[in-house]
Formats: structure tokens, sequence, C-alpha cells
């Protein structure tokens, strides 16, 4: 039974009670504080914690909540993570009075989502980018290689990853400007310069570190969900013409850093919890310090939408489910350590695109329209090889569980026209 909270909810709500992520808001007075999402709303924990909700946490952790930033409050880790969560469900359940008969203190503790602007969710210091999907990676490789050469010889061993760019780690609703480059066409002699003619998306998720570690020192695959707050959605923008020019030796450089567009709400391990299911079985088995016994993944509905700017509507282009992901979310973080790297507080490491078996289910334009020759067929009739100008992508995720939903909210951005000058 999903739990009650005091305040209505949706029966497709991506934020009942069950649920509860957490994020940063600007309010109409400009300041940042972290809130829970809940429903249509937002709970401010700031004014919680002047009101003396919190009195009976930790004070360390009844400060965290206070900041403009997550990063302090997952830096302490996964006790305080739940006994803040634990407080806020008996704070909001319906059987609790001290809000649900507050009307004054209900009044300034919960603000509409439609009248707050949401922010980055941490400083993000580091990013990294996986390529944890095997019919992600075979469709690619397929392309460039053919099907008898898909998979590179070392993608059944290890993850696969490159370190991006944080800087243009960006929030859901943030423009997307068309990038410059070099591009190399086929029958051309030399590389000319200008915008993407192959701007695409990809549809993934990402999990924000908490506590950090030292550098030197390897986490242990078995202590590696210690160090994961939750999860969000994310959409890698890539110029393709761009990266096939430029990806070798070294991998995408201009085709990745222009933008990467994150959800705002993180939905913690605890509320994904229910919906854990066991690693299929890796062959080649994994070398000892990828092994984990009993290891997961999450069973997480995911889509992505297209509106040009002539449609009224948005139409679903990808459905896929983050179980189609090969390496889990301990083995990506053990192996990213496992040469000493150090992890810190907001760090944020993404899947890589995700996509299934059919062709649906596949998560980018790359994929969906075989490198442009089968272009994508819209409802109003018209075609997309890659992503053009007015277009809006949208990402959403959410967890079934029979009578309620644990959900993502969504992450967009509206592609604009490359800059002049």
């Amino acid at each position: 039974m999903p739990l009650e909270s005091f305040i209505d909810v949706a029966d497709d709500s991506h934020f009942p009670l069950d649920n509860l992520p957490f994020g940063v808001f600007k309010s109409s007075d400009g300041s940042a504080r972290i809130g829970v999402a809940l429903g249509d709303y937002v709970v401010d924990l700031a004014k919680l914690e002047r009101a003396g909700a919190f009195r009976d946490l930790p004070p360390e952790t009844a400060a965290a909540a206070t900041r403009d930033s997550l990063d302090e409050f997952v830096s302490l880790g996964r006790t305080a993570w739940r006994a803040m969560r634990d407080k806020l469900q008996h704070l909001l359940s319906a059987d609790t009075a001290t809000l649900r008969d507050d009307i004054a203190l209900r009044e300034r503790v919960f603000l509409d989502q439609r009248d707050v602007t949401m922010l980055l969710p941490a400083r993000i210091g580091n990013y990294t980018d996986f390529y944890s999907s095997y019919h992600h990676a075979h469709n690619v490789g397929t392309m460039l290689r053919g099907p008898e050469n898909a998979l590179m010889p070392n993608w059944k061993w290890l993850p696969v990853a490159y370190h991006g760019r944080a800087s243009s780690v960006v929030v859901s609703g943030t423009e997307v400007c068309r990038p410059h480059g070099q591009i190399k066409p086929p029958d051309a002699p030399t590389p000319m310069f200008g915008p993407t003619k192959s701007l695409d998306y990809e549809l993934e998720m990402a999990f924000l570190i908490g506590p950090g570690s030292s550098l030197g020192q390897p986490v242990p695959i078995e202590r590696a969900v210690d160090h994961i707050f939750g999860f969000v959605l994310i959409n890698d923008w890539s110029a393709r013409d761009i990266q096939a020019w430029e990806y070798q030796p070294l991998g995408p450089f201009l085709a990745k850093n222009f933008c990467t567009s994150i959800s705002p709400w993180v939905v913690t391990l605890e509320a994904l919890e229910p919906f854990r299911k066991s690693l299929p079985r890796q062959e080649p088995e994994p070398l000892s310090y990828l092994r984990l016994t009993n290891d997961f993944t999450y069973d997480i509905e995911l889509e992505a939408s297209l509106r040009t700017a002539s449609m009224d509507a948005a139409h679903v282009i990808t459905r896929t489910n983050f179980q189609n992901l090969y390496w889990s979310i301990s083995q990506q973080l053990a192996h990213h350590t496992i040469g000493g790297c150090n992890l810190e507080p907001g760090d944020l490491l993404a899947s890589g695109t995700i996509s299934g078996a059919t062709e649906q289910s596949r998560g980018c334009m790359l994929e969906l329209t075989w490198r442009g020759a089968n272009p994508l067929k819209l409802p109003n009739g018209e075609t997309r090889k890659w992503l053009e100008d007015g277009d809006t992508l949208a990402i959403t995720g959410w967890c079934e569980g029979g009578d309620y939903r644990v959900g993502f909210g969504e992450v967009t951005g509206r592609v604009v026209p490359a800059a002049t000058g």
C-alpha cells in the first residue's frame, strides 16, 4: 500500500509520499533553498528547520538541509539521508498533526511548483559518462564496423566511459544552442567549419555522488552504494558529425561538451528500493573487483518525446527501460575508482545512452534513424533525421508501483540556432 499524505496527490503523480525526491529551488524572494517534491508542491526544508521540525535530528543534518545546494547534505551519508527522509515522511503523513493542523506553517512551507524556479541540485565538480547499454553499443558499432565487429574487445570486460565537461551541465528547461565545430563530409578532401547538422539527444540516467573517497583509495564494489545518493534523468546532447571527425583517437570533445541537461529532482535509492531487480548474468564473468553477490539494477520505465515548432503536442519516439544497461551502478563506481580516482560530493556519473532490443527502444536519433538513413516520421507529416532548431526534446521516467508511481519528473531542452559572430 502506498503511504498516505494529508496533501492530495494524484495517482499518476511522480511525487507521492513514497518518493520525496530532493532538489534546489529559487522562490520569489530570489534565495536558493533545498526542498522535496510532494505532488504539485515543493516542501521548503529551511522553513521547516526554522520552525523546529528537525530538532530531534543531528544538528549537522538539520543545518545541511538549510543550504543552497545539496552538496553538504549528500556528503553526510546514508544514515543522515534516511533520518531526514523518515522525518519528512512522518511530518507529511496523514496521521501526523504537526503540519496537517497548522495552517499558517503549511502556507509558509508548501510552495506551488509552478511558482518556483528549479536549479541544479548540486555544484557538480566532475562529470563522467559511461557507455553501458549493450544494444546501444552494438547498434553504433554495427554502423561503424559491421555486426561482426560491433563491440570493441574491451566492452564486456569493463564499463567503458569518458570524463565529460561539468561546467556545461545545465538544469532542465535551459535552451540548447546548436554548437559549431569541424565537420568533414565523407567525400570532402578537407574539413569545414560550421554549426552541426547532426544534432542528437541521448536518453540516459545519472547518479549523484554523496560521500567522497580519498585519492589513491579505490571504493570496493561491496561499498559502492554507500557513495550513491540518488538518480536524475539526463540528456547528453551530441553533435554526431563533429564527433565523427574528432573522436579518434581520444573520443568525443566538442561533440559533447556544449550542453548536458539533467532533471532537477534527485530520487533517492531508498525510494527506488521496491523496484530493485537482479542484474542478469554477465558473460564472460567480470574480473574480481567488478563482482558483487546479488548485484542489481532497477525497473525504471523511460520515454523520450519530440515536439517540433509546428506541433501542438509532443510525440513519444523512444520507450526503453533502465534494465537495458549491461553494467550496474556498483560496477560503474567501482571501476571509476579502481585506479585511485577520488570521488567528491556532487559528482555526476551517467549511464550512457539506454537502448533496448526493439527499434522503438533506441535511445537516440543516431539509432532511431540509423545514422539518418531512415528518417523518423512524425504524426503531423514532418520527418527528422536529426534535431532541428525549434525542436523540444523531453525525457521522463518512472517506476510503477501498482497503485502509485515513483517518478523523476522530466528533463527538457529546446534547440535554438547556433550563435553568430
